[in-house]
């Protein structure tokens, strides 16, 4: 894991903010004396990062590995290996007529299918089994529990780019079932695993601004927003909910992103955009999950900053067959019984 010195991260601040040394030393101070003896003085820099909407370690994350795309991600990068390639197909809809192309890519933590839509299909045609690939400005999608890269127009193909390699291909799919672990089991390693359990706790959910055509986070610059692809423009917003996990053994903090957030709430993006505005509107929602039963897939991660792991929820399950479930704990209970 990436760790940066309080030295360079006030550096980034300095540099991605219109705040002078001073200013950023007294929010770190503040901080500090708000959440005594809790942090050290580089997690209070990463909290005056975060309330900044500054990405501390956007530089290292341009491209990701297959086992950590999450459905509804944007402008992913990834690199892998063509393992199949299927034909073009032609269609036509209400819509018009259009194309479709798709191909197998694997590295050495999974394998997705990439699905190129129209002008996208003549970005591959030159592509063949074996290829190394990489694709930019990917959209992450769901299709039946399975992850999927979705290129359009804008998206970028390079084939065979100089010194990407890819070691041996990982055939486990990205969104593939995920292994049933308890809480007290997981580990900062783990990457597809399922729980069940109650949530116990839920956080008002976080809104940022976000570019209204590319999806990426839109920086406050004076009375203006600014993406660093389209310019100044009229943001539009995204969300990310926290909710606490509870399947007996222990607890754990499970972070919701926007696709996730919805299933959990069972609530549509235009309703859930209300409560940025009439906060107390969502205390009743609240209320109704508390209690509620819940079966996540998705991956461990350690939060350096409280030095603890959290869970990111990949997909949400919120009517578990109970019959399921029963047939498990009758299961594992003669497995230990043997």
């Amino acid at each position: 894991m990436i760790k940066l010195t309080y030295e360079q991260i006030m550096q980034t601040l300095k540099e991605k903010s219109e705040l002078s040394q001073e200013e950023l030393e007294e929010r770190v101070k503040q901080k500090l004396e708000q959440l005594s003896g809790l942090i050290s003085k580089d997690g209070a820099a990463h909290i005056v990062a975060n309330e900044l909407g500054i990405n501390l370690f956007e530089q290292y994350t341009g491209k990701m590995k297959i086992d950590k795309l999450i459905s509804g991600m944007r402008n992913v990068e990834v690199v892998g290996k063509v393992q199949n390639k299927w034909d073009l197909r032609e269609f036509t809809n209400a819509r018009g007529e259009g194309k479709v192309q798709s191909l197998m890519m694997g590295d050495e933590t999974g394998v997705i299918r990439v699905t190129c839509w129209h002008g996208a299909t003549e970005k591959i045609a030159e592509v063949k089994e074996g290829d190394i690939i990489r694709v930019k400005d990917a959209t992450v999608r769901e299709n039946n529990g399975v992850l999927e890269l979705h290129l359009n127009d804008r998206s970028e193909v390079e084939i065979n780019p100089a010194g990407e390699t890819i070691g041996q291909v990982q055939k486990t799919s990205a969104g593939a079932k995920a292994v049933r672990k308890s809480v007290n089991e997981l580990k900062e390693t783990d990457n597809n695993v399922e729980l069940f359990g109650t949530i116990v706790q839920v956080f008002e959910p976080r809104f940022f601004e976000v570019c209204p055509q590319c999806g990426k986070r839109a920086r406050q610059r004076e009375t203006e927003y600014v993406c660093d692809t389209h310019g100044t423009v009229e943001p539009d917003y995204s969300y990310v909910l926290n909710a606490v996990l509870d399947d007996s053994t222990e607890t754990i903090r499970c972070v919701f992103f926007r696709d996730q957030a919805e299933k959990l709430l069972g609530k549509p993006r235009e309703e859930i955009l209300q409560y940025r505005e009439f906060t107390d509107k969502f205390d009743t929602v609240k209320l109704d999950l508390l209690g509620q039963l819940v079966k996540l897939s998705g991956r461990v991660v350690k939060n350096a900053m409280f030095d603890r792991l959290e869970f990111i929820a990949r997909d949400v399950d919120t009517d578990p067959n109970p019959e399921e479930e029963i047939a498990r704990l009758k299961e594992q209970s003669a497995e230990q019984t043997e």
